[in-house]
């Protein structure tokens, strides 16, 4: 076998692919779907909420880009904190970003369900959710090329939807504005543009700035890449701009087509809009889109899962059991920990659903903002000793100002309040375990 066969054979995944499987993690059914109650908290100036957030998540991926260029080795994204910040920060941001994505994987899979259930009269949505969480785990069992030509191909029907979206929509509004119309009236006419004032698009940024994240899973699918090092360099800046493109311009084209206040928390602002041009089969088309949206994200957050635990594993602070790779490379053990932890919480929401489901799907709001707040400061003591980066260095302080902000809005709203104080009390619960970890060490 050549050197290059061997290298093919051990990373499997093309930058295509690898670029496909960030987009999997970023657009989910918080996007077709979620987006719907953002946008009734916050009126049309929910395009500015998504600008402010896409500019912050750029940032923080730019210095992820700075980092990952000086260690492309380091494997998954949280082993910059670890390398930063020292081997605490990385036990913590480890796991806060394991379960994250094991709770990820459960939620995108009952968002899918519930749809599917509409189709499937007598049976359960859990059933169904559980039914997913299996499917996506075999795939990605199989190999790791299977799972990124998966993704690969259900990103690209996302992509394509968004795109197909934003020209169909982009026609209807500027029809409407070359016919005399002049600026949509859903962007006015219904309280203005900020119909609960300034205050409120800061608001919407800590609603919506977890929507957008994900492409970090760039340095994780890389290890797995020809090239790890270019690829990243080429990929965690620019893919983040076209997502949040896709974003801001969706958004958009949403609110100048439908009236804010008719837009209902929990139903798809996209399927509504493109009722309100007269598209066909909309409801049809735009649950099909949620599904494999739904599918593809859930696809990412196994293969996430696993190659954390790994890493996890690798430094000790996970069972060694976990760190053994299968035949075909695939870490079999890790991966079924990480679909067994999204099956309890399937299971959680119909044995606990108002208390154990609600105070895991609270955990996952601050979970991020945290674990990217650790990015930005391992990242400013990557520059303090002489690291290279192209951003200013008043951008970190800048950065951790405005995800302070955002910290601080969550626990003074009382909708998000629960979600800031669960991911707090887990982030404390973390530091504690590796207190105890570290004892244990010493001891021994």
């Amino acid at each position: 076998m050549t050197h290059d066969a061997a290298t093919a054979d051990r990373r499997p995944l093309k930058a295509r692919h690898v670029s496909m499987i960030s987009i999997g993690g970023i657009i989910g059914s918080g996007l077709f779907v979620g987006s719907s109650a953002a946008i009734a908290a916050t009126g049309p100036a929910i395009v500015v909420s998504y600008a402010v957030a896409g500019v912050l998540i750029l940032l923080v991926m730019r210095m992820l880009a700075d980092m990952a260029l000086a260690s492309p080795g380091a494997g998954s994204f949280t082993e910059h904190i670890r390398i930063g910040l020292g081997d605490g920060a990385g036990f913590v941001a480890g796991w806060l970003y394991w379960i994250f994505w094991a709770l990820a994987i459960a939620l995108e899979g009952l968002a899918g369900a519930s749809i599917i259930a509409t189709w499937l009269p007598g049976t359960a949505a859990w059933q169904i959710g559980l039914l997913l969480v299996a499917g996506m785990t075999a795939l990605n069992l199989l190999s790791v090329r299977a799972f990124g030509e998966s993704e690969f191909w259900l990103s690209g029907i996302k992509v394509a939807a968004i795109i197909l979206f934003i020209g169909v929509a982009a026609f209807a509004v500027g029809k409407g504005m070359i016919g005399g119309g002049g600026i949509p009236a859903p962007l006015y006419a219904y309280g203005g543009f900020a119909p609960f004032g300034a205050a409120s698009i800061f608001s919407g940024v800590t609603a919506v700035i977890l929507a957008l994240v994900g492409a970090e899973i760039i340095t994780i699918a890389a290890a797995d890449a020809h090239e790890p090092g270019p690829v990243i360099a080429r990929l965690t800046t620019t893919l983040i701009i076209r997502v949040a493109l896709f974003y801001l311009l969706s958004m958009l084209l949403i609110v100048a087509i439908v009236p804010w206040t008719g837009i209902r928390p929990g139903a798809s602002p996209f399927a509504m809009a493109l009722a309100a041009v007269g598209a066909p089969g909309v409801s049809l088309m735009m649950n099909a889109v949620i599904i494999v949206a739904v599918l593809s994200c859930m696809n990412s957050g196994v293969y996430v899962c696993s190659r954390v635990l790994v890493a996890l594993a690798g430094k000790g602070e996970a069972p060694a059991f976990f760190a053994k790779a299968g035949g075909r490379g695939v870490p079999v053990r890790a991966i079924l920990a990480g679909s067994g932890a999204a099956v309890l919480a399937v299971l959680a929401s119909v044995l606990s659903a108002e208390r154990l489901f609600a105070m895991l799907v609270n955990a996952t709001g601050m979970v991020m903002l945290i674990v990217y707040l650790m990015l930005v400061l391992a990242h400013m003591r990557f520059v303090r000793q002489g690291g290279e980066s192209r951003l200013p260095r008043a951008t970190g302080p800048v950065v951790i100002a405005a995800m302070v902000a955002v910290i601080a809005s969550m626990l003074a709203t009382p909708g998000l309040a629960s979600q800031a104080w669960a991911g707090l009390t887990t982030t404390a619960l973390l530091m504690l375990a590796y207190r105890v970890l570290s004892r244990r060490r010493a001891a021994a």
